[in-house]
């Protein structure tokens, strides 16, 4: 039986290959324990903790700070797409205006999880009648974030709510599309929309964070990483993180390797294809993503993406993006898939060949 001993540092000691972190194993008689190496994903790391921080939505970042200044915040609803900087911004507004309070006087629930009625019944009128100690003027305030998930009947509950304890405490509700939240809701916020953040706002952001980490990147990566986010921040930043991680150097191939989806280049020569009117070889092309395993909505998103950014007469681009808004309406409605793709690329040869005639 060996005895136990003094931890000693990890630097001076030898430990096995295969031992799993955070486990302690005897080597020489001596207890080692290996270390844990921690990772903060960036997402957190970088997030903003005060609203000058806030990339991109302008205007609707000034009224928050106009709101944090005055110091009389009113119920808030901020819709626009994921990635955007909705419920960053809130926390950001939180944290300016309780300081110290803000862990005791703010509740962030995400309502896609908590999404009934009992809910609003429990955590957050239990919140809503807890006695904190705030400066004069201020309120505790509830973050709901994804609130379009909650029910209707959550929603009339939580409109009875924000009446009773309109007092003390004020609400911020954070959603992708505003028009399913129920109008009394609605008529009881200040709406602040969000729009997705541009290429140039994603790239600024980008940059930054790749020369704090000194990251090994090019510039065609960083422009993979802005064309698989489109508009989201936060999937840019994930992005960014998990091509460093998998491969150490950020370049257009390593991107699309992790994003894993249609690579722009062999989308952009299947439309190069159909401009030729060679049907063939575009359904080649198509095929062989399609034999890769990628899905008909994963091909049709980038087809897109690509059409609108190909130099091509203004006539037929549209006839382009009409006709794959179509296709995707089709299988978004569970049509055969392959058949549709199929079907998509001779529509658009014959589109190209109309317009020469």
């Amino acid at each position: 039986m060996l005895e136990d001993v003094d931890m000693i540092d990890i630097s001076s000691s030898v430990t096995k290959e295969n031992d799993p972190p955070n486990i302690q194993t005897k080597e020489n008689d001596v207890i080692v324990k290996t270390p844990v190496i921690k990772h903060t994903p960036w997402l957190e790391k970088y997030r903003p903790t005060k609203l000058d921080g806030i990339v991109g939505n302008e205007e609707a970042v000034s009224r928050l700070s106009h709101f944090a200044r005055q110091g009389n915040l009113p119920n808030i609803i901020i819709s626009g797409p994921p990635g955007c900087g909705k419920t960053t911004s809130v926390l950001c507004l939180a944290r300016q205006m309780l300081g110290d309070s803000f862990r005791e006087a703010v509740l962030e629930m995400n309502a896609s999880n908590d999404r009934g009625i009992d809910v609003v019944r429990t955590k957050i009128k239990m919140f809503a009648q807890s006695k904190v100690s705030l400066p004069k003027g201020r309120h505790k305030i509830i973050i709901l974030d994804e609130a379009d998930s909650m029910t209707e009947g959550a929603q009339q509950a939580l409109r009875r709510t924000m009446e009773l304890y309109s007092k003390t405490t004020r609400f911020a509700l954070a959603c992708n599309a505003s028009d399913k939240i129920i109008e009394p809701i609605q008529s009881r916020c200040a709406m602040l929309r969000y729009s997705k953040l541009n290429d140039e706002q994603l790239l600024k952001r980008l940059v930054e964070i790749a020369k704090t980490e000194q990251v090994s990147f090019t510039s065609e990566g960083l422009e993979a990483i802005i064309f698989t986010a489109q508009g989201d921040m936060r999937q840019a930043i994930n992005n960014l993180q998990s091509t460093v991680f998998g491969f150490g150097h950020v370049n257009s191939e390593n991107v699309f390797k992790v994003c894993d989806e249609p690579h722009p280049i062999l989308i952009r020569d299947m439309i190069e294809k159909c401009l030729k009117k060679d049907l063939d070889e575009a359904y080649k092309a198509m095929n062989h993503l399609w034999r890769l395993g990628y899905t008909a909505e994963d091909i049709l998103s980038v087809i897109m993406r690509v059409t609108k950014t190909y130099s091509m007469s203004e006539f037929i681009q549209l006839e382009f993006i009409r006709e794959i808004g179509l296709t995707y309406m089709r299988v978004s409605q569970g049509v055969e898939s392959q058949l549709q793709l199929s079907s998509l690329l001779a529509r658009l040869c014959e589109r190209a060949d109309a317009n020469l005639h």
